[in-house]
């Protein structure tokens, strides 16, 4: 008897539009070909199709769009009944949706930003994971893959100043997928936190300070899939980040403080 066609591995990203979640869905379409099945989510419609349509034509893979704000929790429940009414429940779950704003705590115009990075980084995580988990307790048990990714940054390991909204919630996003980590524990459900340091993309582009190991999104999403195939706990990319990463964790508040007080502020940004 001829042998069966590979299973599709359905995978689902949020922030698909640009940067990351397109440098995902393109290294997954490589590695995939007509085996993905990718669920592109994000607000730039436009985008999200060009994007759909380049994969479909370059590796045959097969793609929905949903265009999506994951800061909607009514919206991110339509798309997952949508999706798996339609294709099944999710293999891989990639949260890779976030913002980043310079905010200074001290102008009260800047509160509005605070909210909408938050709300982003950290809420819309949560809208992205929780209608999945039900039915991906479910496959499990029929002996389906499953396994969250969220993508948290090295801002998230200490403060940084100017950076205040964007810091304090990848810290709150790593603490929180270690959090659901050990709760999937029980369900057989990895999750995997992807702390990125500095990746050419839209968001960093804004920068004018130097960023150190500035790596491309394409070599990032290589290294990427490799720690989400081994199911890594945590894990930094690029690997030179992660030293400096344990060092900021090990260096003394005084020391910090005194190394941070005349670094580089990401420029100030309220509107979105």
């Amino acid at each position: 008897m001829p042998a069966s066609a590979p299973a599709m591995t359905r995978i689902l990203i949020t922030g698909a539009s640009s940067g990351l979640g397109a440098a995902f869905a393109t290294a997954y379409a490589k590695k995939l070909g007509a085996n993905a099945m990718l669920a592109l989510c994000g607000r730039n419609e436009v985008a999200l199709h060009r994007l759909a349509d380049q994969l479909r034509s370059s590796f045959q893979s097969t793609c929905v769009v949903y265009p999506a704000d994951v800061r909607d929790a009514g919206g991110m429940q339509a798309i997952a009944n949508n999706f798996m009414v339609a294709h099944g429940t999710p293999h891989i779950i990639i949260a890779n949706a976030g913002v980043s704003r310079g905010t200074l705590t001290e102008h009260v115009e800047d509160i509005s930003a605070f909210r909408a990075v938050f709300e982003t980084n950290v809420l819309g995580m949560v809208h992205t994971f929780q209608p999945f988990i039900e039915a991906m307790k479910l496959s499990r048990t029929l002996g389906e893959p499953a396994q969250l990714v969220g993508i948290a940054s090295v801002a998230g390991i200490r403060g940084l100043p100017g950076s205040g909204a964007y810091s304090a919630s990848k810290a709150a996003a790593i603490t929180y997928l270690e959090s659901l980590r050990i709760e999937m524990q029980q369900y057989n459900i990895p999750v995997t936190t992807i702390a990125p340091g500095y990746i050419r993309t839209p968001m960093t582009a804004v920068n004018t300070y130097r960023m150190p190991f500035l790596m491309d999104a394409e070599t990032f999403a290589t290294h990427a899939l490799r720690a989400i195939a081994a199911h890594r706990r945590f894990t930094i990319i690029p690997w030179q980040m992660g030293l400096i990463a344990r060092l900021m964790r090990l260096i003394p508040a005084s020391v910090w403080d005194a190394i941070m007080k005349n670094a580089p502020h990401k420029a100030r940004q309220t509107s979105e």
